[in-house]
């Protein structure tokens, strides 16, 4: 079963169900710990409820030539290696330093770890794991992960359902039972209308024994939207890029969350899982008032002295419903009365004598 703060019951349904926020602050800190810390802290303050960052190294990550595929404008680095370049100087020291001001924070500590040697250093200190879309198909690292037999958080960008379905199996074949599955586009930015939302049911639908979860690179316009959406759509854990300065240029800033985008996205979804919580036409309760005093009663249209028939002209359907209901309209009529009933009375059963 995974660990109380990653697991989402499958079979809820409902506004009831909660959302887990990873704020992904991947490698926004820039190689500063100082900044890296209090991005724990203002994520934690915000209320995300995890913490997630990058660890690699860019010669293990990397050839020197492998070329860019994300806006130059934005991310102006000619070759991932020479982007990795910039932020791998993160080790075991800062790691640690980041988990232990996570806990003191409550708040979750996650990093991605992308290479072995990095798996070995850190695996201990982590309650879950998470493999990166890029390394959907990286066996190795996929099946060193499985045999942890803790849960997983596997990222589907850019992956045919072939591939999906065989990371998956290797992670179940390799002591992995508890498996999050996320929703992702490969694009830096990703535009709205290529997010394609709607692939959240279908994994849920291929992979019914997995959580559904989304990871998102939409711009955080609209106070994140996409975030509440994919989370109607079925994902029960969603990850959003996080910073302190969302003008700052170049790697994830331009698509990230900040601590105001997290507080405003925060207080928007809890609105949408009030209008969404969970109820029916069997749960009235909040209208007991309604249906008393807004429902209608059958109500004497006239006098009507004790022994009288009840006549259709006598009787008129007004409010409050506190009286015989209009459903017993057929019940009442040809009724005699047992006393006098002023007009505009409310009538009751103990009014009549029966046909």
């Amino acid at each position: 079963m995974m660990a109380p703060e990653f697991y989402i019951e499958k079979t809820k349904v409902g506004g009831d169900e909660p959302l887990y926020l990873i704020a992904e602050a991947g490698v926004n800190h820039e190689n500063e710990i100082q900044t890296a810390m209090e991005m724990v802290r203002q994520a934690a303050a915000a209320g995300a409820n995890a913490i997630k960052f990058q660890s690699y190294k860019a010669e293990r990550l990397a050839s020197k030539y492998s070329p860019a595929y994300w806006d130059q404008s934005k991310e102006p680095s000619e070759s991932q290696y020479q982007l990795f370049k910039k932020f791998d100087g993160f080790g075991i020291e800062q790691y640690t330093a980041l988990a232990e001001e996570s806990k003191k924070c409550g708040i979750t500590f996650i990093t991605t770890v992308f290479d072995l040697e990095f798996f070995d250093e850190l695996k201990d200190m982590l309650p879950v794991y998470k493999v990166a879309s890029a390394d959907i198909t990286n066996y190795p690292l996929i099946k060193k992960i499985a045999e942890q037999g803790k849960p997983v958080i596997l990222s589907t960008g850019a992956a045919t359902l072939a591939e999906i379905d065989n990371a998956v199996r290797l992670l179940k074949n390799h002591g992995c039972v508890d498996i999050c599955l996320m929703h992702c586009v490969l694009n830096y930015p990703c535009m709205a209308i290529d997010a394609r939302l709607r692939a959240i049911g279908w994994l849920k639908k291929c992979f019914a024994d997995t959580v559904a979860g989304y990871s998102d690179h939409v711009p955080p316009d609209f106070s994140s939207l996409q975030l509440s959406v994919a989370w109607m759509l079925g994902a029960r854990i969603v990850e959003k890029h996080f910073t302190m300065d969302k003008t700052l240029p170049g790697n994830d800033h331009y698509h990230a969350m900040d601590r105001n985008d997290i507080q405003r996205f925060k207080q928007q979804h809890q609105y949408i899982q009030d209008l969404l919580a969970i109820g029916g036409n069997g749960d009235l309760s909040g209208q007991e008032n309604a249906r008393k005093f807004a429902r209608r009663s059958l109500v004497a249209a006239c006098n009507i002295e004790k022994g009288e028939k009840i006549t259709p002209e006598r009787i008129i359907a007004k409010r409050p419903g506190s009286g015989i209901s209009p459903e017993y309209y057929d019940v009442v009529i040809n009724s005699h009365a047992l006393c006098d009933i002023p007009e505009d009375t409310p009538l009751q059963w103990e009014m009549f004598l029966s046909k």
